[in-house]
C-alpha cells in the first residue's frame, strides 16, 4: 500500500515538472526571452527626438532583426542617449561609420532602429561605440512643411492676381503691349528690321563663302596670290616700283612746284612776269603766221615749172 502511494508521488511529480518545463519553454518562444542567453554589446547613438521610441523596441540590419533598445537617457540639454544591445555575431557586419535612423514597423507599427551605411575601408564596430545619427523628418515636420507650402502657395497666388489685374488693365510694359497697339506695331517693325538685318547678314556670309571659295580655286588671281610664292614677289616688286615712281612724281611736283614760286627761274617767269608772257605770246603768233606763209610758198613752189620735177621725183 505504500508502495503504491510512493509510485502515484512520483508520477505526479514527473507530471508537473514536465509541465512547468512546457511552461517554460512556451514563455521563453512566445516571449523571445531566449534573446536574452545570446551575447551581446552595447552600441550608443544620440538622439535630439526619439519620437516615441521606447525600451525593448527592435534594431535592424539590413532587413535582419539584430538586438533591442536597453536604455534611453536625457544627454546634455537637447539629446537623448540610446543604448543599442546588439548581437555579437553581426559586429563585423557594422562599420564604425554607419549611421542609425528611426522607423516604424510597417505602416503604422512601432517605432525601430535601422543600421544601415558604413565603407568597407572602416573597421568593424566594437563594444560601447557612438554611431552617427540620421535626422528623420516626422509627421509633425511633414505638416509644418505643407503649412509653409501653403503660406508660399498662397502669397503666390496673391502675386499672380496682381499680375493679372495689371496686365487687363494695361500696367506695366508687358500690359502696354497688350493693349497698346502703337507699341506693339513698333515692336513688330522693329521685328522685321531685325529680320531684313538677319537676312544681309546671311547674304554678306554668303559672298565671304564664295570669295573663300574663289581664294581657294585653281587658275585665279587671287588664288595665285595667296598660294604663288613667285607671283606674289612680283607683285609685291610691281607695288615697290609703284611706290618709287610715286614718291618720284611727288618730288617733281614739289621741285616744279618751287621753281615756279621762283621769280628768277624760266618757269617762274613765265608764270609771274607778265611781259615776258605777252612776249612769248607775241612770239608765238608770229611762229604760226610765218608758218602758214611758209606752207603758202611751198605750195607754190610745187606749181613752179623749175621745181616741178623736183617735187614729182621726191613725192
Amino acid at each position: 500500500m505504500l508502495v503504491t502511494e510512493n509510485k502515484r508521488t512520483v508520477v505526479v511529480g514527473i507530471f508537473v515538472f514536465l509541465g512547468l518545463l512546457l511552461l517554460a519553454i512556451g514563455i521563453l518562444t512566445i516571449g523571445n526571452l531566449h534573446e536574452t542567453f545570446k551575447r551581446k554589446v552595447r552600441i550608443v547613438a544620440l538622439f535630439e527626438d526619439v519620437n516615441g521610441l521606447q525600451i525593448g523596441n527592435n534594431i535592424w540590419l539590413s532587413g535582419v532583426k539584430i538586438g533591442t533598445v536597453s536604455q534611453m537617457d536625457f544627454y546634455g540639454k537637447n539629446k537623448v542617449k540610446v543604448e543599442l544591445k546588439v548581437e555579437n555575431k553581426v559586429l563585423e557586419n557594422i562599420r564604425k561609420d554607419a549611421f542609425v535612423k528611426l522607423s516604424t514597423d510597417g505602416l503604422i507599427g512601432n517605432k525601430i532602429l535601422v543600421i544601415y551605411g558604413g565603407s568597407d575601408n572602416a573597421a568593424a564596430v566594437e563594444d560601447g561605440d557612438t554611431l552617427g545619427v540620421e535626422k528623420t523628418f516626422t509627421s509633425e515636420d511633414m505638416i509644418n512643411t505643407l503649412q509653409e507650402n501653403n503660406k508660399n502657395l498662397l502669397a503666390i497666388t496673391n502675386d499672380f492676381k496682381i499680375i493679372s489685374d495689371n496686365l487687363s488693365h494695361g500696367i506695366g510694359s508687358v500690359g502696354k503691349l497688350l493693349t497698346d497697339d502703337a507699341l506693339y506695331n513698333q515692336l513688330n517693325a522693329a521685328s522685321l528690321s531685325l529680320q531684313n538685318a538677319t537676312n544681309k547678314a546671311s547674304q554678306l556670309l554668303s559672298s565671304l563663302n564664295t570669295f573663300s571659295e574663289g581664294l581657294n580655286k585653281k587658275g585665279t588671281l587671287a588664288n595665285e596670290l595667296t598660294t604663288d610664292t613667285v607671283v606674289f614677289k612680283s607683285f609685291k616688286l610691281s607695288i615697290k616700283h609703284l611706290e618709287h615712281m610715286a614718291d618720284s612724281a611727288s618730288r617733281f611736283v614739289s621741285e616744279l612746284k618751287k621753281a615756279g614760286n621762283n621769280r628768277k627761274t624760266s618757269i617762274g617767269i613765265l608764270l609771274h612776269d607778265e611781259t615776258s608772257g605777252a612776249h612769248l605770246k607775241h612770239t608765238i603768233v608770229n611762229l604760226d603766221s610765218s608758218s602758214q606763209k611758209l606752207n603758202e610758198v611751198l605750195e607754190a613752189a610745187k606749181h613752179n615749172i623749175f621745181l616741178r620735177g623736183y617735187f614729182k621725183k621726191k613725192k
